[in-house]
This record gives C-alpha cells, sequence and structure tokens, in this order.
C-alpha cells in the first residue's frame, strides 16, 4: 500500500498509523521531497480529477492568478502542497483523504 503526502501532514501522519496499527504494510511518499512523476499525476487526476487539489488551503490561495485558473497538474506540479492529501493506493484502487468512508474501506481490506 502507498500513501502519497507531506511527510508533516497530521492526516497523512495518523492515516499511515492506523495503516499500520492493523498490519498493513505501508509505503510512504512525500510528494514535496520526491515529486510525483508526470505519468504518476496524470493517473491521479484521471481518477480525482480537480478533487486532487484542495482549493480551501491557503497554499491554493498563495498561487497566482494564472496558476489558479489552470489544470490541476500545473497547480499540483508548481505547488505540491495544493494536492489532498492523503491519497492512498491499494493495488488498482485509489483513495483520496483519510474520511470515515476511506477508512471503513481501507482498513478493513
Amino acid at each position: 500500500m502507498m500513501i502519497y503526502g507531506l511527510s508533516t501532514c497530521p492526516v497523512c501522519q495518523r492515516a499511515r498509523k492506523a495503516l499500520e496499527a492493523v498490519g498493513k504494510e505501508v509505503e510512504f511518499r512525500d510528494v514535496r521531497a520526491d515529486p510525483l512523476t508526470e505519468a504518476e499525476l496524470d493517473e491521479l487526476i484521471m481518477e480525482f480529477g480537480d478533487q486532487l487539489v484542495d482549493k480551501k488551503t491557503s497554499d491554493f490561495s498563495a498561487l497566482n492568478n494564472w496558476l489558479k485558473n489552470s489544470e490541476a497538474e500545473a497547480q499540483i506540479s508548481a505547488q505540491p502542497k495544493v494536492m489532498t492529501r492523503p491519497v492512498i493506493r491499494d493495488h488498482d484502487q485509489f483513495f483520496l483523504g483519510w474520511d470515515d468512508a476511506v477508512q471503513k474501506v481501507v482498513l478493513a481490506s
């Protein structure tokens, strides 16, 4: 199982700890330190579309107008912190965030 996020993100840390607590083998990737490749980003955008960008954050607000009106790929490439996190990959399945619905499915699988 792979978690894409930020090492400083408390939600990412909670997700990782919860998954490891139920015996899941988790690999964590900090997208700021190790940015997504174009192919990886394309795959996530195909899965989540514009939901992959968290437009409620101060990091998104700080983007210039051109980037705010650009595609999600350009926004995340320019500022990885605008990516909604965590993104969890479990084989062929992807999950976005760590709400109750995601937890129920991922922790039970």
